[in-house]
């Protein structure tokens, strides 16, 4: 550094020193109280700077911290709900399964659908469960009842009438399984969130309640379809097909009457987040015990079928049976309610039921509360093994692809 660039950082900083000769002890006196002086010009200067820098930092750190709250509000949605986007491969998995349960069940539902009806009881002479039957009695007798009309309808009507109504039945049950699977799987993602990424049985009955809501209403014009073609009989054919029964529909009963039976499926909502609930709560038991029987009992896993232990995959299809079976045998009523709601007016005459509360009422007065569970034998040999497949189904592509 030149001597001239020291000159300036001096004046800059300090008091310029004068030259002063230490030839007497006046001199030295002198320049020590200089020296003193300068020391606390120094002093003074260096506590300006840090508290200059203190102050710059308190500004620094209170503008920090003033704006770190709105990147957090900014950034905290994004973090909760990131992870909500919506999966498709419960819409897949939902409507496979329920075109395989369909498919396999179709007769069944056939049969359950006639036994549900007041029209095809009093206009066909079929044997069927009677009042008096108890016990055991009761339960082998609505078997061989069911088996009685599969066999009348095979015989009567041919075999192509054990899969009557399955297009509409199809066309029905795949978007609503898609769409009640998708909504329950989806549903259920945002509710954990919502609960602070805890999954409770109250996540579980939320999810299910509104995937039953929002099937319900989508689906309701399909499973009237459905209903009036599966109650059509021989020598009695009202519509000629699905596409009919629907132009019909619109003609005669308008758009009010696609939505027939409309409330009786919101009460089966019910029906729904009980089996959700309950299919569950049996995931989690059987899973559960397979762990301690493994990390305690030193149980290794059988035979692997799809990346799982064959004991897992039976487990899927015992709690998606025995939930289906328990929610079904509570709620049954409803399908019945149902049912008489969709059924046709016999010759053009006003609809004999045209009310929830209506219906339950004139059922108990004309028929007794035995026609309540109607056809539940039949319902109940078809919705169990269709729970069991569909579930199996929706487990099986949810790990495979999901």
């Amino acid at each position: 550094m030149s001597a001239s660039s020291a000159a300036a950082a001096t004046r800059g900083n300090s008091l310029i020193l004068p030259t002063i000769l230490p030839s007497t002890s006046a001199s030295t006196s002198t320049l020590q109280q200089l020296q003193q002086q300068q020391q606390k010009y120094n002093n003074n200067n260096n506590n300006n700077n840090n508290n200059n820098n203190n102050s710059s930092s308190a500004k620094a750190a209170v503008v920090s911290s003033s704006s770190q709250p709105e990147l957090t509000n900014a950034v905290e949605p994004q973090k909760k709900f990131a992870g909500l986007q919506f999966s498709w491969v419960h819409f897949l998995a939902g409507g496979t399964g329920g075109m395989a349960g369909a498919l396999v069940t179709s007769p069944l539902d056939v049969v359950k659908t006639r036994l549900q009806s007041s029209l095809y009881q009093s206009a066909k002479n079929v044997p069927v469960a009677t009042a008096s039957r108890s016990g055991v009695a009761s339960v082998l007798g609505h078997i061989k009842d069911t088996c009685l009309l599969l066999g009348h309808i095979y015989s009567k009507e041919g075999p192509r009438a054990l899969y009557k109504g399955l297009g509409p039945n199809l066309v029905g049950v795949i978007p609503a399984r898609a769409i009640n699977f998708a909504t329950y799987g989806n549903g259920k993602k945002f509710y954990t969130e919502m609960n602070g990424g805890k999954e409770t049985t109250l996540v579980h009955l939320s999810s299910a309640a509104t995937a039953g809501v929002v099937t319900a209403t989508v689906t309701n014009p399909i499973w009237l379809v459905k209903t009036r073609m599966q109650l059509q009989v021989e020598g009695v054919r009202q519509y000629k097909n699905s596409m009919d029964c629907v132009v019909q529909l619109l003609r005669t009963e308008g758009i009010r009457g696609m939505y027939r039976g409309l409330s009786a499926s919101y009460l089966g909502v019910a029906e729904g987040a009980i089996q959700w609930v309950i299919y569950e709560q049996l995931k989690t038991t059987l899973a559960d015990h397979r762990r301690i029987s493994r990390e305690i009992y030193g149980k290794t896993p059988g035979y692997i079928v799809g990346g799982k232990d064959v004991e897992e995959w039976v487990h899927y299809l015992g709690a998606a049976g025995a939930a289906k079976f328990v929610a079904s045998a509570i709620t049954y009523p409803h399908e019945v309610l149902r049912t008489r709601l969709r059924q046709t007016p016999v010759g053009g005459a006003p609809a004999k039921y045209t009310g929830l509360k209506q219906t339950f009422q004139l059922v108990l007065k004309e028929e007794g509360v035995a026609a309540l569970y109607g056809g539940l034998t039949a319902h109940m040999m078809r919705v169990v093994p269709n729970a069991a497949i569909m579930f199996f189904c929706y487990e099986a592509i949810l790990h495979r692809f999901g």
